[in-house]
């Protein structure tokens, strides 16, 4: 008894019951002789997963393809620093619906692309997660600049503007290296019973040390900060406000509340299953199979709502404002999609927050 207590205990120090948020596959980090059977997390994954990534890639390339077009094709759109990062946004999030389909493939019928897919695969998916973040952050610390400091953003629009761009390029590239762990970790693994997989094997990971330095660096980097700027900066916005006069702060509130509440809905839940899972690869707390299998399809659960933030940001942060809305519908009417009087009937257009002076210019876009 006690050699099988020391067996299990070994095997689920070495391997956490769950994949890293960088892998798609819902395999995890197993040691492929254990006699944990996962079959019920795969089937789990093959009726769960396909269905839901086909929503989210149809939701998120309607969106952010429409944010593009816009951008594409209406005359010196890029006017301020928001601009810039919603359309840099607008561009990760589609690089990363496209990794959904082979994932969806995975969940199905196995990783079937080998290695060297899995690594690119992965890595592309942890690209564009982190630069999501970090142009979500910029976006809220562009917006507290606009209204906070309103004189000053007046008087160097053109700068910022500039720097927007050099800032765009830091993000990309700070993603980039924060995605080296995929490359040289991600493997194509097949098990005892033929299961492929494209998961993360760390090599000199004693005491699960890399893995646990891995996780710390994408909870801290891709949720604790930005989330921390973003409370930051959008309180003070909000107490500034409810100070202000003359425009309709209730809307500028709930455009707020909206945007800070979605984010924490989406990434809170799986960020708090990796703090668990580092905790389990730093200190073994669960010894039991059954208890492995649940906590992979919670992570599961939680990973895909995670993913839903890509096809959520067009109408969190483009849509929401009147100048998109403008630009669409002449957009449409350009296109024949829509009758020049269609636009007169009902009156003028509402601005969705404020009007559209510079100093408000962050929450009506």
């Amino acid at each position: 008894m006690k050699n099988m207590t020391d067996t299990l205990a070994t095997f689920f120090t070495t391997v956490t019951p769950t994949d890293d948020y960088g892998s798609g596959s819902g395999s995890g980090d197993y040691d492929f002789d254990s006699p944990c059977d996962k079959s019920m997390v795969r089937r789990f994954r093959m009726y769960y997963e396909p269905p839901l990534y086909l929503l989210i890639v149809i939701l998120g390339f309607t969106g952010n393809l429409l944010v593009l077009w816009i951008y594409m094709n209406i005359k010196n759109r890029l006017k301020t620093m928001t601009d810039v990062y919603l359309l840099n946004l607008a561009l990760a999030d589609l690089f990363f619906l496209c990794t959904l389909p082979l994932w969806a493939v995975d969940a199905m019928k196995g990783w079937a692309f080998g290695t060297a897919l899995c690594k690119g695969t992965s890595a592309l998916y942890k690209i564009n997660f982190f630069s999501s973040m970090f142009l979500l952050t910029c976006i809220s610390v562009d917006r507290y600049i606009s209204i906070v400091q309103s004189t000053k953003a007046q008087n160097s629009k053109e700068l910022r503007l500039a720097c927007s761009k050099v800032v765009c390029v830091f993000v990309w590239l700070l993603a980039t290296i924060l995605s080296i762990p995929e490359l040289l970790f991600a493997q194509a693994k097949v098990d005892s019973e033929d299961n492929h997989f494209c998961t993360m094997v760390y090599w000199n990971n004693e005491n699960n040390h890399t893995k646990i330095l891995v996780l710390s660096l994408q909870i801290c980097m891709g949720f604790c900060i930005p989330l921390l700027v973003m409370i930051y900066c959008y309180s003070v916005i909000i107490r500034t406000l409810l100070k202000a006069k003359n425009f309709e702060k209730h809307k500028a509130l709930r455009v707020i509340l909206a945007v800070v509440m979605v984010f924490i809905l989406s990434q809170l839940p799986y960020n708090s299953m990796l703090v668990v899972e580092a905790t389990q690869a730093a200190n073994t707390t669960i010894t039991k199979c059954a208890e492995a299998q649940g906590f992979d399809i919670a992570s599961q659960i939680m990973k895909s709502v995670a993913y839903m933030h890509s096809c959520l940001n067009p109408f969190l942060y483009a849509f929401i404002g009147v100048r998109f809305r403008k630009d669409l519908k002449r957009l449409y009417r350009k296109c024949g999609c829509m009758t020049s009087k269609s636009g007169k009937h009902g009156g003028p257009l509402r601005s969705s927050v404020m009007s559209d002076t510079e100093s408000t210019m962050a929450f009506s876009l």
